[in-house]
């Protein structure tokens, strides 16, 4: 637990505002979350959208140019559109970078035959249609995690509760850490506490939850949370790097996900996709750049979390049936 009072920190402006008699209110601390990662700090960072080996070397190649801290590298296009060898390749450069590697599992009804997710209610949406559908996810959990990738990304209720069963089983790995996606991202507490107790290690909400949502959260989970600081065209595109320092304050234990706006949808990846990937790839990490810097220049950048940490402590979980 960390102290949630207000930070020295300033808010952007806020001198210059007040100067001119426009100052904002006093920060109350009734509506900062007071819980932090196991290992100390209160933000991760991620970079999405890696799709593949070739991706992940520019990743790591700009990280390193621009000096960008990464906890997480997530991908999206799912396990079963990598080769044996494409996933060990990343398995061995995370881990030689002491990087958290995030594949997507399995077959979503986005791809899958359904006509409802084509309709204008998308019912459905991303999640695993049928017995099948969710034999594939675990498919897909099982040879990556034998391959060494130690964290899953899930679109499905029944799947995020099928795998965390299988790793209370030890048929995964019991550090395997399951990411919920920002696909079927929660809007309400509640909803966040449910996703909790089936099993999520780190929860992706969507990005247009207000700042008041996301205290209502934090009333009830201490499970980390995901958030988009600049979110893809198709999850809305919503930028909100210049709140990046009060999405901390309000979110925290939070990975800072540094996406893309008005950039094409790459997913499933292949190589036909290869240089708009590579591109946004770079661009990515230079979203990430900017965003940390805006967290200097206001004295925020303090409480990152220690780089090569990926677990989520303690959380609630439902009993699993004996």
């Amino acid at each position: 637990m960390t102290d949630p009072s207000p930070k020295a920190a300033r808010r952007p402006g806020e001198q210059a505002l007040a100067a001119l008699g426009l100052g904002a209110p006093a920060l109350s601390p009734a509506d900062a979350s007071p819980h932090a990662f196991p290992e100390g700090g209160r933000w991760r960072t991620e970079i999405p959208s890696c799709e593949g080996p070739e991706a992940l070397a520019v990743v790591l190649k700009e990280s390193s140019r621009l000096d960008v801290p990464i906890h997480r590298i997530s991908q999206g296009s799912g396990i079963w559109m990598l080769t044996d060898a494409e996933i060990t390749e990343m398995v061995e450069a995370t881990e030689e970078r002491d990087i958290e590697l995030c594949l997507f599992t399995g077959p979503r009804g986005t791809w899958d035959i359904g006509g409802s997710t084509r309709t204008d209610s998308r019912g459905g949406g991303l999640r695993a249609r049928g017995h099948d559908a969710v034999a594939g996810c675990l498919e897909d959990a099982i040879r990556a995690t034998e391959l060494g990738v130690k964290c899953l990304l899930v679109a499905d209720e029944g799947v995020l509760w099928t795998l965390h069963r299988a790793r209370v089983a030890g048929i995964i790995p019991a550090d395997t850490t399951l990411k919920v996606s920002a696909l079927i991202g929660p809007v309400n507490p509640a909803a966040y506490a449910v996703y909790e107790q089936l099993g999520g290690d780190s929860i992706n909400v969507p990005s247009d939850l207000t700042l008041d949502h996301l205290t209502e959260i934090r009333r009830v989970s201490a499970a980390p949370m995901d958030m988009y600081i600049e979110a893809p065209d198709d999850l809305g595109g919503y930028v909100r790097m210049y709140e990046v320092a009060e999405l901390i304050r309000r979110g925290a234990p939070l990975y800072l996900k540094f996406g893309l706006s008005k950039a094409p949808g790459i997913y499933p990846y292949g190589h036909h996709m290869r240089d708009v990937t590579l591109s946004t790839a770079r661009e990515r990490v230079r979203r990430g750049r900017l965003a940390l810097d805006l967290l200097a220049r206001h004295g925020a950048d303090g409480d990152m979390a220690p780089l090569g940490s990926r677990l989520p402590g303690a959380l609630q979980r439902f009993d699993i049936p004996s």
